[in-house]
């Protein structure tokens, strides 16, 4: 990605040296790409110390962007303990790191991307000689844990979770959420609303961008990619499939993506005698996927609406949307908070029946495939990254100037009304209106 730093956008003051700390892989992940090559395009130097992705094992730099891999993810996380284990191994390594470099260069900015949320304490002696740190929680770790590991949120782990996400996000200067539904649950129990934002996952279109399709044969290619997680309910696409087999005999549900449940969905596909419909392709390059998203013929997002699924915005809803591919989505209450029913096809969350009904219909009406195109193409085109990009650039510039406060009233004010702006948000009857004012029926 390149941006040219040109405009009221490109505002940052004097050249930076920005770190970044995630808990992922770096070429695995477009929130952290977006964020770091941003910068990187506009005059800092930018280093991230993330998860190494196979093969990657030296340091390189990438668009601009200087990339420490550290330790490797790997694919046991079936237990708490041994995920934790790995977090911890992944904390100690990145704190002193990041500790060596700042003593090096000195950090003006420090931004850890959650989960997990006290990952942001790795900045924890930067900050003490006057480092600005952004705590960007991706996913809430309460939920997330209680969805994953089948727990309660009164069980004593979730509370002690909710705990270091309070004093996780007291220590950052500022918060970042990764949609608006999950901002108003932080600052409802964890932080300030002044001290607080909300920043979706959009599409990079100098990445996800049309080429054209090069597919020519008669199937209709049904994708989901993705993590293979249980609330992202990929098993109730695999039934739903099962069940509109005979009257579509030429739809396949091609699958991108790993994840615990993988072996689970592979066990369910030859079950069900699925194998010749139902194809796994592991993971595939960040390049890659733009084009496989335009080679299909409909995506699907079938999350569950679980603790954590039915808040939880899945990033490809709006790739798949910018790579004109329409979509059946399940009624999660953060798809319905940002989308209505011109845009996506909507299903009862965690009915195969319903998901079976919605995908049959999509497959036999062009003309509902077509309006669900049309009317994405130009709700994604105000809702991209390069669209939405100042508004992290203005946290930045308001943390990192001489005279800044992340708690004077001025930045609270300014930020309140860039949520208005951009995130379709705080106050649907201003935010939702100005996302989906360029759609349809």
């Amino acid at each position: 990605m390149r941006l040219a730093a040109t405009g009221p956008a490109s505002r940052t003051g004097h050249p930076m040296n920005v770190c970044m700390v995630a808990y992922a892989p770096y070429h695995y992940d477009t929130r952290l790409m977006c964020y770091a090559e941003t910068l990187a395009a506009l005059g800092h130097t930018v280093d991230v110390f993330a998860l190494s992705a196979p093969g990657e094992k030296r340091r390189k730099t990438i668009r601009g962007v200087n990339l420490h891999p550290l330790l490797s993810r790997g694919r046991s996380e079936r237990s708490p303990v041994s995920y934790l284990r790995k977090i911890m191994s992944f904390f100690v390594c990145a704190g002193a790191l990041v500790t060596y470099r700042d003593l090096r260069k000195h950090y003006d900015l420090i931004h850890v991307h959650s989960v997990p949320d006290f990952l942001v304490f790795t900045a924890f002696l930067p900050s003490l000689r006057g480092a600005r740190v952004i705590l960007d929680i991706h996913d809430l770790l309460p939920e997330l844990y209680a969805s994953k590991f089948g727990k309660s949120e009164a069980s004593w782990v979730c509370r002690l979770l909710r705990y270091v996400e309070r004093r996780s996000a007291a220590f950052a200067d500022h918060v970042i959420a990764a949609n608006d539904l999950w901002r108003t649950k932080l600052v409802s129990r964890s932080v300030r609303e002044e001290k607080c934002s909300a920043i979706l996952t959009l599409p990079d279109r100098t990445l996800f961008r049309r080429r054209g399709r090069i597919r020519r044969d008669e199937k209709f290619i049904i994708l989901y990619p993705g993590t293979l997680n249980h609330h992202q309910g990929v098993d109730i696409a695999i039934r739903a499939l099962d069940l509109i087999k005979h009257a579509a005999p030429t739809a396949e549900f091609h699958i991108y993506g790993a994840g615990p449940e993988e072996i689970a969905l592979k066990q369910l596909t030859a079950e069900l005698s699925l194998q010749s419909r139902v194809k796994f392709h592991g993971i595939q390059p960040l390049s890659d996927i733009p084009g496989l998203m335009e080679n299909a013929d409909l995506g699907v997002v079938p999350k569950r609406n679980d603790l954590f699924g039915n808040e939880a915005f899945s990033t490809k809803t709006l790739e798949l949307m910018a790579m004109g591919v329409p979509i059946v989505v399940a009624d999660t209450a953060v798809d319905r908070y940002y989308f209505d029913a011109s845009i996506v096809k909507f299903f009862k969350a965690g009915d195969e029946a319903s998901l079976a009904d919605s995908i049959l219909l999509t497959i036999r009406d062009y003309g509902l495939r077509d309006k669900l195109v049309r009317n994405a193409s130009r709700f994604v085109a105000r809702n991209d990254w390069g669209a939405h990009r100042h508004k992290y650039i203005d946290i930045v510039n308001f943390l990192t100037k001489p005279d800044a406060s992340a708690s004077s009233t001025r930045g609270a004010e300014r930020f309140a009304t860039e949520r208005l702006v951009c995130a379709g948000v705080t106050h649907p009857q201003v935010g939702r209106e100005a996302m989906i004012s360029s759609t349809e029926c």
